[in-house]
């Protein structure tokens, strides 16, 4: 093993350490997920009615949309602050191949964003009327969903670095690859006749093939947009 190779691991650890402590320090990204996850859970019922079957039936769907939109907050800043500090021209040209800096990023987003989603889930779960099947029903579908929403927003992040306001450019690009996941993750999360299982397993395929995909498409955009 070279010692560029020996130094990598830490130098990925060290760039996750950074990232957890800036994501922190702008603005409570944890909070204004949840907040943001919150709203959404709270106004439903004023557009749907205070029927408790009806939410009920319809609260693993509201709870993944709502995931969906919480998890896309900030992910337009995923690489643009890079880009405007100068340390995105440091890992286009650092030894540390593009692909792992990208999947760093991405766990440290998802640590801040959809973690905090997952824990949260069973308590907005009970203001929906959710049994407590229903409930690890959703947290387990998020637990193994919302990884999959991050690294794909990933991609809409790295095409859209060099454009000002492009969030919503970024949720146009990103919402419509995002059907697959919200599907098998709704379907898990509260579909009894398709049942936990079946769903639950494509919901782990679809994050393992965007942990394996992802990270190259965004790096393929980062480096065209650095050219």
């Amino acid at each position: 093993m070279t010692e560029s190779q020996q130094a990598r691991p830490s130098a990925l650890g060290a760039l996750l350490t950074r990232e957890l402590r800036v994501g922190r320090r702008i603005g409570g990204a944890v909070s204004m997920g949840v907040v943001f996850f919150l709203c959404l859970v709270t106004v439903t019922p004023f557009a749907v009615g205070p029927d408790q079957a009806l939410l009920a039936r319809i609260g693993p769907a509201i709870l993944w949309i709502a995931a969906l939109l919480a998890t896309l907050l900030g992910l337009d800043r995923l690489f643009q602050a890079d880009a405007e500090d100068g340390s995105l021209d440091l890992f286009l040209t650092s030894e540390t191949p593009l692909e792992l800096i990208v999947l760093v990023k991405c766990l440290a987003h998802w640590l801040l964003t959809g973690l905090p989603l997952v824990a949260a889930s069973p308590i907005f779960g009970l203001m929906l009327g959710l049994g407590p099947e229903g409930l690890l029903r959703v947290a387990f579908s998020l637990l193994a969903g919302t990884p999959a929403l991050t690294l794909l927003g990933a991609i809409g992040a790295a095409l859209t670095v060099s454009l000002r306001r492009g969030g919503l450019l970024l949720a146009v690009l990103i919402l419509p690859l995002s059907v697959p996941v919200l599907i098998f993750g709704v379907a898990a999360a509260g579909d009894p006749v398709v049942g936990f299982k079946t769903p639950f397993l494509i919901l782990c395929g679809l994050t393992l093939a965007a942990v394996a995909l992802t990270p190259f498409a965004a790096a393929a955009a980062l480096r065209q947009a650095g050219d």
